[in-house]
């Protein structure tokens, strides 16, 4: 990885001018989503584009719409859609996910989201940084009001979050009847207390399958195989 650059298999992304950069959450997230038969995706969020790419890239013949209010992290992330062989199956949206979900009447088979989280940590000094890390920039309430709206019948959405923020979510969206039906707990190592949720959300109810994904096992960059083969079509340095 550059400075200013992540180099995928298939893709690079450019993130210099995007206020959050390429990271593990969002490549777990891309990796982990469902895609099977989708045909319509919504990114919220999409920030340097990231999620919209690896969407694309694994189901080839959906349209994407990926949300983005940050001037410059749309603007990279549009820049970065233009030069994937995926292009002309993204959408890129300039707007607050509150505006977009108002004025749309489209439905989708599938909603992605790496959200604003960190809902009672101090606020990072850099504007758009802390804009994207902070639920000032977008409300549980609006993700959990504008993705009921969107989902299609039978849609699935989902979303990574750390923990305390995760049971939070579930239960505010529980109230306004999604409902969370999987869980991958993701730990850093064996033995250790998870720090994410991968979660996938539907409107009907059901049984909630739990799972668990290890990253790392009993050194520094010794990945899981679990680990290598969610992501092992994108990083480069997992040969499959």
């Amino acid at each position: 990885m550059g400075n200013g650059n992540f180099r995928f298999k298939k893709f690079t992304v450019n993130h210099d001018k995007c206020a959050m950069k390429v990271g593990t959450d969002g490549v777990l997230l891309g990796a982990w989503c469902n895609v099977e038969g989708v045909r319509s995706v919504l990114d919220v969020g999409t920030g340097s584009g990231l999620i919209a790419l690896m969407v694309a890239q694994r189901n080839s013949s959906c349209i994407i719409d990926a949300v983005e209010i940050d001037k410059e992290s749309f603007g990279q992330a549009s820049a970065n859609a233009a030069c994937c062989q995926w292009s002309d199956r993204i959408n890129m949206v300039h707007s607050s996910f509150s505006e977009y979900y108002s004025g749309t009447k489209k439905k989708f088979d599938l909603i992605v989201s790496n959200p604003p989280w960190f809902i009672n940590s101090l606020t990072n000094p850099d504007p758009g940084r802390s804009a994207a890390r902070h639920t000032h920039s977008l409300s549980m309430e609006d993700l959990v009001k504008g993705t009921k709206k969107l989902l299609a019948p039978g849609g699935r959405f989902c979303m990574i979050m750390p923990v305390p923020e995760a049971q939070i979510f579930i239960d505010r969206a529980k109230e306004n009847e999604l409902y969370c039906r999987l869980i991958t707990s993701v730990l850093p190592n064996p033995g250790k207390p998870p720090k994410r949720y991968l979660m996938e959300f539907r409107k009907t109810e059901g049984e909630t399958e739990q799972t668990e994904l290890i990253l790392e096992l009993d050194k520094r960059h010794k990945y899981s195989g679990e680990f290598k083969k969610l992501t092992g079509d994108f990083y480069l340095y997992f040969r499959y």
